[in-house]
């Protein structure tokens, strides 16, 4: 058996966990599963039909793609429009060959690819003094210009919440003050889950 049909192990970070093990372990083994039948040629062959009503629900989600420890792709679905397992399907083939900062996933990266899934709560309005660093993702917005990142990256940057809210900026392309200067701003959380 090849390790991208093998069941991945996960590892959690969430407060409270809204998906047992046996659930993240089948969005991490659909998300390998997605880019490997795209590889392949094999797209019309994934099952995309959600094992459970619970999977079945829509939710926004990322998936986020390293490779021998760094980076190599994250790109998500912000809003809940679509079951959240054919959410993380279509994630993990636009990580793997959309995501215009890498060249597209090979066959070769394909055993070393691990992947790691944020589900999304509904983004609502919030304040700067009540941005969380390691609880909420945030996304910034003003005119045309919209940057988002997710409640892991700030943690993981050891960011306070000012550069928290400085960087989301400058990933929306404004000044890194907008936030004190008319940008919107959206708080959510994310149940966040990934392989070792």
């Amino acid at each position: 058996m090849s390790p991208q049909s093998e069941m991945p192990s996960a590892v959690v970070s969430a407060e409270t966990c809204e998906y047992s093990a046996a659930e993240r372990e089948l969005l991490l083994k659909l998300a390998h599963d997605s880019i490997q039948s795209a590889l392949e040629g094999r797209d019309r062959d994934l099952d995309l039909t959600p094992p459970s009503p619970h999977l079945a629900e829509p939710h926004g989600a990322f998936t986020t793609l390293h490779l021998q420890g760094k980076l190599r792709g994250c790109i998500g679905y912000i809003l809940p429009v679509e079951p959240l397992y054919k959410t993380i399907a279509a994630s993990a083939r636009a990580a793997a060959f959309e995501d215009p900062r890498f060249e597209p996933v090979t066959l070769a990266d394909l055993p070393k690819l691990k992947v790691e899934i944020s589900v999304l709560s509904v983004p609502q309005p919030i304040r700067p003094e009540e941005v969380v660093v390691g609880r909420h993702g945030l996304i910034v917005s003003q005119g045309s210009c919209r940057g988002l990142l997710l409640p892991q990256v700030p943690t993981e940057w050891e960011w306070d919440r000012k550069t928290f809210l400085a960087q989301t900026c400058l990933k929306a392309g404004l000044p890194p003050d907008a936030w004190q200067h008319g940008a919107q701003l959206q708080g959510f959380t994310a149940e966040v889950f990934g392989e070792e």
